[in-house]
């Protein structure tokens, strides 16, 4: 897929489907774009596990925090990805290690790397980089 742009039918497709999102970065600072981000999913209706191995076992927005996505009670249909795009590989590899596997990886702003897009890819995961959720959704949504 050519991620410089989306069609909003993938977008709004993904949004509408997805009810379960792992947050990775997830941070309890309420300046920190993760945290904004967190809260307006939450108050869209979507169930979000905050996953920052720093604050494991602790809770962000009244959710319990996990230090890994293996550690998640349940699969998630979304990994949305606050982290720097240079750890995006080694995440999507163990992403790829999940069973059963997201149905879509979303890397926030600036996030995005188009080898490891394509690693996901080719196991039939829907991959976003360079958005974010918060904008999309009252875009495409409303």
């Amino acid at each position: 897929m050519n991620h410089d742009t989306y069609p909003d039918y993938y977008i709004a497709d993904i949004l509408r489907a997805t009810k379960t999102i792992a947050l990775v970065g997830a941070s309890p600072n309420a300046e920190r774009p993760s945290y904004r981000v967190m809260a307006f999913l939450l108050r869209k209706g979507y169930k979000v596990y905050p996953v920052n191995p720093g604050q494991a076992g602790k809770e962000i927005q009244g959710q319990t925090v996990y230090a890994s996505l293996a550690d998640l009670p349940e699969p998630v249909d979304m990994i949305d990805v606050f982290r720097a795009a240079e750890a995006l590989p080694a995440l999507i590899a163990e992403i790829l290690e999940l069973e059963p596997l997201p149905k879509t990886i979303w890397g926030q702003l600036a996030v995005r790397d188009d080898t490891a897009a394509a690693s996901a890819e080719a196991r039939g995961i829907n991959v976003v980089m360079d958005r974010c959720p918060a904008i999309e959704y009252p875009r495409l949504i409303g």
